[in-house]
């Protein structure tokens, strides 16, 4: 990997592997760069890649423990037991419980589900969140009890907790794909969980969940039930968990954002009618503006309502809870706002963003429920790994966490677990409980653990640009083959380009929210792109080095190729 600059934002430009394939069935170079560039080398990895297909789905009993938590289901099943689905409250989880309730209907089964609070309950599976679950449903006539409980996106590193449920005589299947515990398994009927084997560590909760749904149907098929009809909650989990868009996870979503236009699912016709989205959906969509109004509810507190809208069975029904869950958005970006205002301010005075190698800060005037986008954003800004606490009238925070790559948070949250009540997670996204009176030293061990496992130039801002490219390459016939590479995320994210000596044709115009509408010109080829935020940068004279995505827009009909600037530099 070749490094181009030595700006305060570095720009690497990525090497080709040597192995590349140059030529293969009428398949731009360029795009076989970007696929060599991914790994994709061989005729029929290329192939997979550009077209997956559901036929290439691997047997779902490759997953560890799958055989156990089908048998138990289907005893359930005949024998009529009271079922629970407990999940959690992010998109992963209600899309994961509403698979599951979906799947045991159509088996005959009126099962229960229980999302706990995360302000008053937490994370998971908790001891509050038991206590309350199980009061709701021994106090139900209708249900008198639970047989067994399915934990889905939460449990495998819940062993305290499912021990209290087998006291109980109640038995526990965990759905799962978080990391395990440092203490093992915990002691149920099973856990399917990927990273319990040597595959599929990729998935999120969803993708497991469809894949016990699959194992299920293997055994025994339901007439007039289709699990290719669910694949669009599943792209959206996916999507919404961050989780690597990889090998099934592509092939997952490919397909389900497919059938996101004509889904049948009301509540996500009401959430694409209310974002305003209309023909063809992407990656980007449903990360932007599908997944943050699912989430919303759960930040406010209220994570039913957003399983009440998946599990909407009517047009009326969703709108109102589409509308409901758009409001609870837009308290969330005012939340949001204040916080990351005042985190702002508070680093003004008492951060060196040259010399400090972390941002750690705690309110109590702080919302639990946006931390984590806070600490994206702020993370984002400063190229620092970050970690916003909001602190309740007790002095406990509830904290999340957002790292830069290079840095594990969840090996920073093992080195510095003296501080803290709990924690766990992703390495780039984790959770934390911590005492208000911790956070000093916590702040200082987690710098140290950044300095000790990570050098100077790893913790330098940069931007990785997968191709040059000039811009008359740019077409829309480029942009159809360009398309193939869809879905983009974790693991294949949406190519930078960056083409050299370009000048503006006009003087940049100033939008709302400091974005800016550039017009540019590279030799005798013309180009215009939207530059977000731009207008608070300042910018160096022409002619420019300018790294940029390409998307697809269409307005009133008619279908251009958008570029969006991310960085621009003087011309080297």
């Amino acid at each position: 990997m070749s490094e181009t600059t030595d700006t305060e934002v570095k720009w690497m430009l990525k090497d080709s592997p040597e192995t590349a394939i140059t030529d293969h069935a009428g398949v731009p170079a360029i795009l076989l760069h970007l696929l060599a560039q991914r790994g994709v080398q061989d005729s029929d990895d290329i192939d997979y890649f550009l077209n997956p297909k559901l036929q290439n789905l691997s047997d779902p009993y490759d997953l560890p423990n799958m055989k156990a938590a089908v048998e138990r289901i289907f005893q359930a099943v005949d024998e009529d037991q009271r079922i629970l689905i407990y999940g959690d409250y992010d998109v992963d989880g209600v899309t994961s419980v509403t698979l599951m309730l979906r799947v045991l209907s159509a088996y005959g089964l009126n099962a229960s589900y229980f999302i706990p609070k995360r302000g008053e309950e937490g994370y998971g599976l908790s001891e509050l969140a038991i206590e309350r679950m199980l009061e709701i449903e021994n106090n139900n006539p209708e249900k008198g009890g639970v047989d067994l409980v399915i934990t889905v996106d939460c449990g495998t590193a819940s062993l305290h907790e499912i021990e209290i449920l087998n006291q109980k005589g109640i038995d526990v299947i965990v759905v799962d794909h978080h990391e395990m515990s440092e203490e093992g398994s915990p002691d149920c009927v099973a856990v399917v969980n990927p990273k319990l084997g040597d595959d599929h560590h990729y998935l999120c909760a969803a993708g497991v969940v469809f894949k016990l749904a699959h194992a299920l149907l293997k055994e025994r098929m339901i007439e007039n039930f289709d699990l290719k009809e669910c694949l669009d909650l599943v792209a959206v989990a996916t999507i919404s968990d961050i989780v690597p868009l990889v090998s099934e996870n592509r092939l997952l979503v490919r397909h389900g954002l497919r059938k996101l236009p004509q889904t049948s699912n009301y509540g996500l016709k009401a959430l694409q009618q209310i974002a305003d989205l209309k023909g063809q959906i992407t990656s980007m969509d449903v990360g932007f503006r599908i997944g943050p109004r699912l989430n919303a509810a759960g930040r406010m507190d209220q994570p039913d309502q957003a399983l009440n809208l998946l599990m909407a069975d009517s047009v009326d029904e969703a709108k109102e809870l589409g509308a409901m869950l758009n409001d609870f958005n837009i308290e969330r970006q005012q939340f949001e706002k204040r916080i990351r205002d005042e985190a702002m301010a508070m680093l003004l005075e008492k951060f060196d963003p040259v010399n400090d190698p972390v941002i750690v800060l705690g309110s109590r005037d702080w919302h639990p429920g946006v931390v984590g986008i806070v600490a994206s954003r702020l993370m984002r800004t400063y190229y620092k790994p970050t970690f916003i606490i909001a602190i309740d009238e007790h002095g406990v925070g509830k904290g999340s966490g957002r790292s830069v790559e290079g840095v594990s948070l969840v090996g920073a949250i093992r080195a510095c677990d003296e501080h803290l009540i709990t924690g766990g997670g992703h390495d780039m996204a984790a959770g934390l409980s911590i005492d208000e009176s911790k956070l000093d030293a916590f702040r200082e061990d987690f710098g140290k653990y950044v300095l000790e496992t990570t050098s100077s130039a790893e913790r330098a801002p940069r931007i990785y640009v997968d191709a040059e490219i000039d811009f008359e390459q740019l077409s829309l016939e480029f942009l159809d083959s360009y398309d193939l590479l869809q879905p983009f995320g974790s693991k294949n994210p949406q190519p930078l380009f960056m083409s050299k000596q370009v000048w503006l044709t006009e003087a940049p115009r100033r939008l709302k929210n400091q974005h800016l509408k550039l017009f540019m010109r590279q030799g005798v080829v013309e180009h215009d792109a939207i530059f977000f935020g731009g207008g608070e940068r300042d910018l160096p004279d022409p002619p420019w080095d300018v790294a940029f995505t390409i998307d697809r827009n269409t307005f009133r009909g008619v279908t251009s190729l958008q570029v969006v600037i991310r960085d621009i530099r003087a011309a080297q």
